[in-house]
């Protein structure tokens, strides 16, 4: 072979493994996302294996418009936040009430749904939600290990209730309709479409009117719970926001919510829901 032959095949390879490197993907920037999965209609482990419900769509489509690759981990509620503080996943996508305590160590995007917390009673239990009403009545109160219903109940309903914890609302529900605790304390929406209008739900109904576990100190117009990140990742959030803010006024965020919900959750999405109907 000429010298000439061999410089043309010598220029063509390095051509050619120039363009292999140009046509290879770079690898996708990838997050992983915390939530607990037992939490219909907002996430639910499904017969597969996947995880489904509001939340898990919420995010996916998040991710889509973050240009980012996400995976979600699946554990006990209780879990998540030491979980995301030990750096075991980046974003914690399950609803949090933004409480004084957790903002101490965790930084909060937009809302993605109001859903205060409220009693689940008898029918015919006939409470009174005051002091005198339910004092003295040795009241098993189900409620669920790690969300911060417990600070609240035990600062606002200091005494009055015996407590009685559990991994998940399922369990709650199952000892509730079977009269192992008097009632639960724990969010509106999930237990109203999950028990109250249901079939089982007959004998049930809501009390004590609604409750914010959050800081106080929010202003009653900027309320709602959210994903959250360690502080420190700030960056994300900002980020989050753009992707969140867009979902919602695009009304893709009621797209979405459609499918799991037939109410709005979202003072944010109100004219898309208005316009859809």
């Amino acid at each position: 072979m000429s010298m000439h032959s061999k410089t043309v095949l010598t220029v063509a390879s390095m051509l050619l493994g120039a363009l292999t490197l140009t046509a290879r993907p770079a690898s996708a920037e990838k997050l992983l996302l915390g939530n607990e999965g037992v939490y219909p209609p907002f996430s639910i482990v499904a017969s597969d294996g996947s995880l489904t419900g509001f939340e898990p769509a919420l995010a996916r489509e998040m991710c889509k418009r973050m240009t980012v690759e996400c995976e979600f981990v699946v554990m006990d509620f209780k879990a998540l936040i030491p979980s995301i503080l030990q750096g075991k996943f980046n974003i914690l996508a399950s609803q949090l009430s933004p409480t004084p305590e957790r903002l101490e160590k965790l930084t909060y995007a937009l809302p993605i749904v109001y859903n205060p917390a409220t009693f689940v009673v008898r029918k015919d239990s006939n409470l009174t939600f005051t002091p005198e009403g339910l004092g003295g009545k040795n009241l098993k109160l189900g409620l669920q290990r790690g969300a911060s219903s417990i600070p609240y109940v035990e600062k606002n309903f200091t005494g009055l209730f015996t407590p009685v914890l559990y991994d998940n609302p399922d369990q709650m529900q199952l000892d509730l309709l079977a009269g192992r605790v008097d009632l639960v304390f724990d969010s509106k929406i999930n237990w109203t479409l999950e028990l109250i209008n249901k079939p089982e739900g007959k004998d049930y109904m809501l009390a004590g009117g609604d409750h914010w576990l959050g800081d106080p100190a929010i202003p009653a117009n900027e309320r709602g719970y959210s994903w959250a990140v360690r502080k420190g990742d700030e960056a994300i959030v900002e980020r989050m926001n753009v992707a969140l803010k867009s979902i919602i006024e695009d009304c893709t965020y009621t797209k979405i919510r459609k499918e799991y919900l037939d109410i709005t959750i979202l003072a944010g999405e109100e004219a898309c829901a208005a316009a859809s109907e």
